[in-house]
Protein backbone atom coordinates (compact mmCIF):
# COMPACT_ATOMS: atom_id res chain seq x y z
CA UNK A 1 0.00 0.00 0.00
CA UNK A 2 2.89 2.33 0.73
CA UNK A 3 4.30 1.94 -2.78
CA UNK A 4 0.85 2.36 -4.33
CA UNK A 5 0.42 5.67 -2.52
CA UNK A 6 3.93 7.08 -2.79
CA UNK A 7 4.99 5.87 -6.25
CA UNK A 8 1.67 5.60 -8.09
CA UNK A 9 -0.22 8.39 -6.27
CA UNK A 10 -3.22 6.30 -5.22
CA UNK A 11 -5.16 7.57 -2.24
CA UNK A 12 -4.96 5.41 0.90
CA UNK A 13 -8.58 4.35 0.33
CA UNK A 14 -7.79 3.30 -3.25
CA UNK A 15 -4.72 1.37 -2.09
CA UNK A 16 -6.78 -0.40 0.60
CA UNK A 17 -9.41 -1.37 -1.98
CA UNK A 18 -6.63 -2.59 -4.25
CA UNK A 19 -5.27 -4.79 -1.48
CA UNK A 20 -8.68 -6.24 -0.62
CA UNK A 21 -11.71 -6.41 -2.92
CA UNK A 22 -9.83 -5.66 -6.16
CA UNK A 23 -7.06 -8.14 -5.31
CA UNK A 24 -9.60 -10.87 -4.53
CA UNK A 25 -11.39 -10.19 -7.82
CA UNK A 26 -8.08 -10.30 -9.75
CA UNK A 27 -7.30 -13.70 -8.21
CA UNK A 28 -10.75 -15.04 -9.10
CA UNK A 29 -11.83 -15.29 -5.45
CA UNK A 30 -15.42 -14.13 -5.83
CA UNK A 31 -16.29 -15.26 -2.28
CA UNK A 32 -13.72 -12.93 -0.65
CA UNK A 33 -12.73 -9.27 -0.57
CA UNK A 34 -15.75 -7.71 1.11
CA UNK A 35 -17.81 -8.09 4.26
CA UNK A 36 -21.17 -9.49 3.16
CA UNK A 37 -23.42 -12.50 3.86
CA UNK A 38 -22.14 -15.66 2.17
CA UNK A 39 -18.60 -14.33 1.79
CA UNK A 40 -15.62 -16.14 3.32
CA UNK A 41 -14.21 -13.94 6.08
CA UNK A 42 -10.48 -13.54 5.63
CA UNK A 43 -10.58 -10.47 7.81
CA UNK A 44 -7.97 -8.23 9.43
CA UNK A 45 -9.09 -5.80 12.13
CA UNK A 46 -6.73 -2.83 12.33
CA UNK A 47 -6.24 -0.48 15.26
CA UNK A 48 -6.09 2.77 13.32
CA UNK A 49 -8.25 5.80 12.62
CA UNK A 50 -7.70 6.14 8.86
CA UNK A 51 -6.45 3.96 5.96
CA UNK A 52 -3.49 6.35 5.60
CA UNK A 53 -2.02 4.85 8.78
CA UNK A 54 -1.76 1.48 7.01
CA UNK A 55 -0.06 2.99 3.98
CA UNK A 56 2.48 5.41 5.41
CA UNK A 57 3.79 3.98 8.69
CA UNK A 58 6.53 1.52 7.73
CA UNK A 59 7.57 -0.96 10.42
CA UNK A 60 4.37 -0.36 12.38
CA UNK A 61 1.90 -3.22 12.80
CA UNK A 62 -1.52 -1.98 14.01
CA UNK A 63 -3.12 -5.43 13.52
CA UNK A 64 -5.63 -6.00 16.31
CA UNK A 65 -7.09 -9.35 15.24
CA UNK A 66 -7.09 -11.71 12.25
CA UNK A 67 -9.94 -14.04 11.27
CA UNK A 68 -9.33 -16.67 8.58
CA UNK A 69 -11.75 -18.67 6.47
CA UNK A 70 -14.98 -18.35 8.43
CA UNK A 71 -18.18 -18.01 6.39
CA UNK A 72 -20.28 -15.01 7.40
Amino acid sequence: MNMACTLFRLTPAEALAGATVVAARALGLADRGQIAPGQVADLAVWSCQHPAELAYRIGFNPLYRRINGETL
